[in-house]
Formats: structure tokens, C-alpha cells, sequence
């Protein structure tokens, strides 16, 4: 059984790895600000039914909600301003944690985590979009904060299995630890350092990068979390089966739920965006 899926996993992955990277570096903003939505528009199927909402209908609905918040970013364009609410929710959810209670979901419809839903997906669709068209090299950008938090997910693994002994949340995942934080932090900081240095920046930009990478891989785990919470409420394993071995298309966008906005964010504070 884990070998068959261990095969699907690599399967999912062979075709959606190498679609994914051409999307971002050949696509036009316009055509990848598309490809992106329909990304999220799945997540938002999968998340209405976190949120307790029944039938084909209902759920396609929670998609055309999400679909006229999207374009009603673009046609405002993409004001900056809007990424700021999904940031200061993904803090206070973060200093939740210690005292977050995992309980059953309440039965019928959760309307408010059905409305968090719509800024939660369209957030890193604005942020991920403003990168991509509003930077040279913009795409560069997008791969390169994908490739940060897969580096950061990957240290953390492997430094967990091998010095992890604190558990982090272990109420919503057992198999992280604070060991584990901290490498994906530390992988995260040299990567970024390892940039500041090829950008050319001087020590306080290279500085203030590489806390931005902290934080951006600090939040990430809390997206992270974030799901989990909404998967062990409503008792189920994955947000979803699209994704052969990977499981929901929820499930491999939720730590850049929370990350691409402060991401986002902190390169426009620092100047590097705008």
C-alpha cells in the first residue's frame, strides 16, 4: 500500500511539477493570473466542503463566490491593500495555537469559515499575480518563494526524523516538531542570504531578506496547520482525492495560503516590489 503510493505521489508529481513551472515562466500575467485561479477555484470546491456545505450546487456556489472576488481584484487592480486583512488573520490564528481545541465540527453550514475562505484563497492569488507582473523577472520570483518553502518543508522533515523530539502542535500534527521549525528556518535564512548575496544587497537589505524568509516559512507551517485543524474537524484524512498520492489540491496549496501574502508584503516594504 505505501509503495503503490509512493508511485502515485511521483506520478502526480511528474506532470504537475514540470505544468506548473512552464505556467509560471511562459505564461503572460493575464494568462497565469487564469491558470492560478482555476488552482484556487478547486481549492475552493474542496474548502466548501470543509466548511459543511452539501451537493454539487451549493458547493459550485462556493466557487462562483470566490471566482467574482478574483476578477473583482483584477478589474480594481490588485490593490495591494487587500493582502493586509488575510496577513493579520494568519497572525492572530498563530497566536491561537497553544490554546486551539480540536472539536467536531457543528452539523450543516460553517457561513463564517465559508466567508474566511474567500479571502484566505483569494489572498495568495492577488499576492502570487502581483509578483508575477509587477516585478523583472517576476516569475523567477514566483518559483523562487516555491521552491523556499519546499526547502524550508523538506529540512523540516529531515531534521525532525532525525533530532526531532519536542512535539510542535502535536493536538493537529503529531509528526512536526519545534527541531523540525527550526531547520526549515535555518534552510530558509541561508537560501535567502545566499540570494541578498547574488542580488548584490548590502548587509541590512541581505538582513531584513532573510528575516522575511523566516517569517514567510514561519507562516507557512501555520497555513499548514491551519488546514489540518479544518481536516481533523471534519474528520477526514485529505481535503480531497484530485491529486493521485498528494491528495486535495487544498492540501498542496495550504502552506502558501499564509505565505505568499506576507511574502508579497514584506518585498513591497522592503522596496524590492511594488
Amino acid at each position: 500500500m505505501a509503495g503503490d503510493a509512493l508511485r502515485d505521489r511521483l506520478r502526480t508529481s511528474a506532470w504537475l511539477v514540470p505544468g506548473f513551472v512552464a505556467a509560471v515562466l511562459l505564461l503572460p500575467t493575464a494568462l497565469f493570473a487564469v491558470f492560478l485561479a482555476m488552482i484556487v477555484l478547486l481549492a475552493a470546491w474542496e474548502w466548501g466542503a470543509l466548511a459543511g456545505v452539501d451537493g454539487t450546487l451549493a458547493r459550485a456556489g462556493t466557487v462562483a463566490a470566490l471566482g467574482l472576488t478574483l476578477l473583482l481584484l483584477w478589474r480594481l487592480g490588485a490593490p495591494t491593500l487587500a493582502l493586509v486583512p488575510a496577513l493579520l488573520w494568519w497572525l492572530g490564528f498563530a497566536a491561537m495555537l497553544p490554546r486551539l481545541q480540536v472539536q467536531p465540527a457543528a452539523a450543516g453550514v460553517d457561513w463564517g469559515l465559508l466567508a474566511l475562505g474567500l479571502l484566505l484563497l483569494a489572498a495568495p492569488w492577488l499576492a502570487l499575480v502581483r509578483l508575477h507582473g509587477d516585478l523583472d523577472g517576476g516569475g523567477l520570483v514566483v518559483l523562487g518563494l516555491v521552491a523556499m518553502i519546499v526547502l524550508a518543508d523538506s529540512a523540516a522533515y529531515f531534521v525532525g526524523r532525525r533530532f526531532g523530539r519536542r512535539k510542535l502542535i502535536p493536538k493537529l500534527s503529531p509528526g512536526k516538531t519545534w527541531e523540525g521549525l527550526a531547520g526549515a528556518l535555518g534552510a530558509a535564512g541561508l537560501a535567502l542570504l545566499l540570494t541578498g548575496w547574488v542580488l548584490g544587497l548590502d548587509m541590512a537589505g541581505s538582513a531584513a531578506l532573510v528575516l522575511l524568509g523566516v517569517v514567510t516559512v514561519a507562516l507557512s507551517v501555520v497555513g499548514d496547520l491551519f488546514e489540518s485543524w479544518l481536516k481533523r474537524r471534519r474528520g477526514v484524512k485529505d481535503s480531497g482525492a484530485l491529486l493521485p498520492g498528494h491528495g486535495g489540491v487544498l492540501d498542496r496549496i495550504d502552506s502558501m495560503t499564509a505565505a505568499a501574502p506576507v511574502f508579497a508584503l514584506g518585498l513591497i516594504w522592503l522596496g524590492l516590489a511594488q
